[in-house]
């Protein structure tokens, strides 16, 4: 049972960059899935999540109108697709499984979680 994130990368300010996190071992569709990012020497934030119903997503203020989440149940993957990228976007971001959107910046109260991939924005 594993979720990766990845697509990080670098990227100039005003870019576009598309986010994975892929599931194995499990249906990613019978679970919410919330991305968080963390910034060098700042607290982790809590930007999206994605429910299992119908329900539309969602997102902190800091990413609204510009970072789209999104399932495709074919691939046991949730995409976060991020316009209008800005310096202060560059963070760590991971992505963690539940049954639920909580909003918990707490990991540990997660059901799977992974490694982060790296955004870098710079120009």
């Amino acid at each position: 049972v594993q979720l990766q994130a990845s697509g990080g990368g670098s990227v100039q300010p005003g870019g576009s960059l598309r986010l994975s996190c892929a599931a194995s071992g499990f249906t990613l569709e019978s679970y919410t899935i919330t991305w968080f990012r963390q910034a060098p020497g700042k607290e982790r934030e809590w930007i999206s999540c994605i429910p299992t119903d119908d329900e539309r997503p969602y997102y902190a203020d800091s990413v609204k109108g510009r970072f789209t989440l999104s399932r495709d149940n074919a691939k046991n993957t949730v995409f976060l697709q991020m316009n209008s990228l800005k310096n202060e976007d560059t963070a760590v971001y991971l992505c963690a499984s539940d049954r639920r959107c909580t909003g918990s910046l707490t990991l540990e109260l997660y059901i799977q979680w992974g490694q982060g991939t790296l955004v870098t924005v710079s120009s």
